[in-house]
């Protein structure tokens, strides 16, 4: 990995100021031609997550026709969103907590979108330019507490329930929102969800549009996209994670977020 406040310490050193200075290029330069002493080996270097605090966490749930099927329930007619906030997240490598309040924690491998350009009431046909990357995001839940009223955000924000990275992925690099890739989840090496992007109800562009209808988005706003089926609340019986598990999220062209669960 290149240590970009080495390779080159004009840059400012986070990423949403990065995006919002429409600073990529540069940073692929930099990277490219990055001295020996700027270069740090990955396997010694402990991961946080690719933003540490995201302005914005929106999440947006039940947004795969499998999943909906799977949770019995109506098929989204609009996006159901509800937030998560930074201490919730950990990063690739770091521990999930099962917290001692509950068994009940379920795994859910989703795509995030990375904002990247600021904007408000974007129309649909131009969110993609909005969208600086994506990620692989594990939205960690505490069944019980989701459900204590019909709001999410408590079983949904326990600390370090969450996971994100390990890196970023530029939007250039993938196809046009992330369509035609597959999504699932690895449970102690066994698959338990097997999915694809294009069976989203909100596809990425619409997501992003909808969002800035209400709020400005930001650069480095974190954009969880919903889980395909197979989650631990739909089987029978419930598959919950528990201490010593070892979950790991895969999206094609993304890469791999793995972590292990360790109790509080």
């Amino acid at each position: 990995m290149v240590d970009l406040a080495a390779a080159a310490p004009d840059l400012p050193n986070d990423w949403p100021a990065i995006f919002a200075a429409g600073l990529l290029a540069k940073v692929k330069a930099a990277a490219d031609s990055a001295p020996t002493a700027a270069l740090l080996p990955a396997e010694e270097l402990t991961l946080m997550p690719p933003i540490a605090r995201p302005p914005k966490i929106p999440c947006i749930g039940l947004n795969y026709v499998s999943h909906a099927k799977e949770a019995g329930q109506p098929i989204p007619t609009y996006p159901v969103v509800f937030p998560r906030w930074p201490g919730s997240l950990v990063g690739h490598g770091a521990p999930l907590i099962l917290p001692r309040d509950s068994v009940q924690f379920d795994y859910e491998a989703e795509l995030a979108i990375v904002i990247g350009k600021a904007g408000r009431r974007i129309p649909r046909a131009r969110a993609l330019e909005h969208v600086a990357g994506y990620a692989c995001f594990n939205d960690g839940s505490i069944r019980d507490f989701q459900f204590k009223s019909s709001q999410w955000a408590m079983g949904k924000n326990f600390d370090a329930s969450g996971s994100w990275g390990p890196d970023i992925v530029t939007a250039d690099a993938l196809p046009p929102g992330c369509a035609g890739l597959k999504i699932g989840a690895r449970l102690n090496g066994e698959t338990v969800q097997d999915g694809e992007i294009d069976d989203m109800i909100f596809d990425v562009a619409t997501i992003v549009a909808t969002l800035s209808e209400v709020m400005t988005l930001e650069p480095g706003d974190l954009i969880p996209t919903g889980t395909p089926p197979g989650v631990g609340l739909g089987r029978k019986p419930p598959l919950w994670m528990k201490a010593r598990d070892r979950i790991e999220i895969e999206i094609e062209k993304i890469g791999v977020l793995s972590n292990t669960v360790v109790a509080e």
